[in-house]
């Protein structure tokens, strides 16, 4: 999903609307001695907000636990044993601190700055929606393929519209859309989704009501969108995906309420759910709101990265490999320090320092999970994308506006899939993202067996690196150098091991 509404998330667009029928392990914090805690004082009026609160795994540790969530007022929404995390909701303002006090506890704290009641996905801007016009035009001009597929330079700048003719991805593989829901229906979803694999996290709890993977409204088309880049099928109709034969499912985790923001219970629950539901692959363009940095020195926050941290080394512990988006700030998140002006992104946001190496952009810097920059249809770093030496794992085509692309259109946007049978460009990390998850999907096709550190390996061995620019990098050519490039061939911050290659993954 695109992310964030304060800083740019995923998108391009120009509404137009067309149907087509046919077509770390972190050292937990000291814990008190103090065994209980008093019964909390009335809330009055406050509103409620929602908290994690992590604990050991033990069953004894667990359910002392719980009595003090109750004990200081709070209510329990859901329980994870398997990694020792409690969602619980309170009006109490100091019940992140009270939990903190209690023995057992290791961190705990609000996962919000707002009420109850209000996404961060990486796409920058909005989505354009293609026409019934522009689809016929595109359609007159595809050589073969998918009736679109003229217009999907990015299938062909990573070698997956050959790679589809060698092996398109086993229907064994199932890559999970973490993200604002996915529209099962579309014509080029519906064969390759997987209904048992989908949920709606949205509340901290999974709801597996048939359908409840579904966007609440089809202006959430981001999670859509991913799907389709990912395993949108080759059956005469519209667009290809990187891998059109292997199966995705949706794990919604954004609130439907306007602002579509993606709060950490909610991502503690789609790893977890992913990861008992023998998904392969997550695919995560998003960030966790409402701090698009969430800092280890903040108690709140530090609560925040561990639960999401705990629930992605679950999935993986469970042979689930996770993939994000690097994000679209421009931000080297290997530097010193830079400025985060949208945080918290629910409420009112503040100027602040942050240190990325202590300050993190989750799940993307995140150990284990494979953090991915984009590209634009030249190949070079899209203007918006992060970056960083070492942060990077790989880089994709996520789009860019100000490259034109050699297709009918000239869109440098990524075309894909929209709620409601439509399709539309987008350009974000959140674009560049499901292209890895699909090549991802492609080498756990290949090979079966592979751990998810082996298919993160993999995913780095495939890659085809540019090497960093040899000129200086002004996107925009005002003659200030926008972003520096370090590293060499072999790896660099603009595209960590190389841009994924889908051919060389399936040969």
């Amino acid at each position: 999903m695109a992310r964030r509404r304060s800083l740019p998330r995923l998108g391009l667009a120009v509404p137009v609307v067309l149907s087509l029928t046919a077509s770390l392990g972190f050292l937990p914090a000291p814990a008190s001695a103090t065994p209980r805690i008093p019964s909390a004082a009335p809330a009055g009026d406050a509103p409620a907000l929602a908290y994690v609160v992590n604990t050991g795994t033990d069953r004894h540790t667990i359910a002392q636990v719980r009595r003090a969530v109750t004990t200081a007022g709070g209510s329990i929404v859901v329980t994870y044993d398997a990694i020792g995390v409690i969602v619980a909701h309170s009006a109490d303002p100091d019940f992140g601190k009270r939990m903190r006090a209690v023995r057992g506890v290791e961190s705990a704290g609000a996962t919000r700055t707002a009420a109850l009641s209000t996404v961060g996905t990486t796409e920058e801007g909005a989505v354009r929606r293609l026409s019934e016009a522009e689809a016929a035009r595109i359609a007159k001009a595809s050589d073969g393929g998918e009736p679109l597929e003229a217009e999907q330079w990015d299938l062909r700048a990573i070698g997956a519209d050959r790679a589809a003719k060698v092996n398109p991805g086993s229907g064994d593989v199932t890559v999970a859309v973490i993200d604002t829901g996915v529209d099962d229906t579309h014509p080029d979803l519906a064969a390759n989704f997987s209904p048992a694999q989908s949920a709606n996290c949205a509340g901290g709890k999974a709801d597996t009501t048939y359908g409840s993977w579904r966007p609440a409204d089809p202006d959430y088309f981001h999670g859509t969108h991913v799907a389709g880049t990912i395993a949108a099928a080759r059956n005469g109709v519209g667009v290809a995906g990187v891998a059109p034969g292997v199966k995705v499912s949706g794990i919604t985790v954004s609130q439907p309420t306007g602002r579509q923001l993606i709060y950490a219970e909610s991502v503690v629950c789609a790893f977890v759910f992913a990861a008992d539901h023998g998904v392969q692959i997550t695919n995560n363009s998003y960030y966790v709101d409402p701090w698009q940095y969430n800092c280890l020195d903040d108690p709140d926050q530090k609560a925040i990265v561990d639960a999401v941290d705990r629930a992605q080394r679950y999935a993986q512990r469970k042979g689930t490999l996770n993939i994000a988006g690097a994000g679209n700030a421009r931000h080297d998140l290997a530097s010193a320090g830079f400025t985060d002006a949208g945080s918290p992104n629910d409420s009112t946001p503040v100027n602040r320092t942050v240190d990325p190496h202590r300050c993190w952009d989750l799940p993307a810097q995140l150990p284990g999970v494979v953090t991915v920059s984009a590209t634009g249809p030249k190949g070079a770093k899209a203007y918006y994308s992060n970056y960083g030496l070492g942060v990077i794992d790989v880089a994709a085509p996520g789009g860019d506006q100000y490259v034109a692309s050699d297709t009918p259109s000239g869109s440098g946007g990524v075309l894909s899939t929209l709620p409601n049978n439509q399709y539309g460009y987008e350009q974000g990390t959140s674009m560049a993202t499901p292209h890895v998850a699909g090549v991802a999907a492609l080498l756990k096709s290949a090979h079966p067996q592979a751990t998810p550190a082996q298919l993160r390996a993999l995913l780095r061995a495939q890659a085809d690196n540019p090497g960093c620019p040899a000129d200086p990098y002004d996107w925009n050519g005002d003659g200030v150098v926008d972003a520096v490039c370090a590293g060499g061939g072999r790896v660099n911050g603009f595209y960590g091991f190389g841009v994924v290659d889908a051919l060389r993954a399936v040969r």
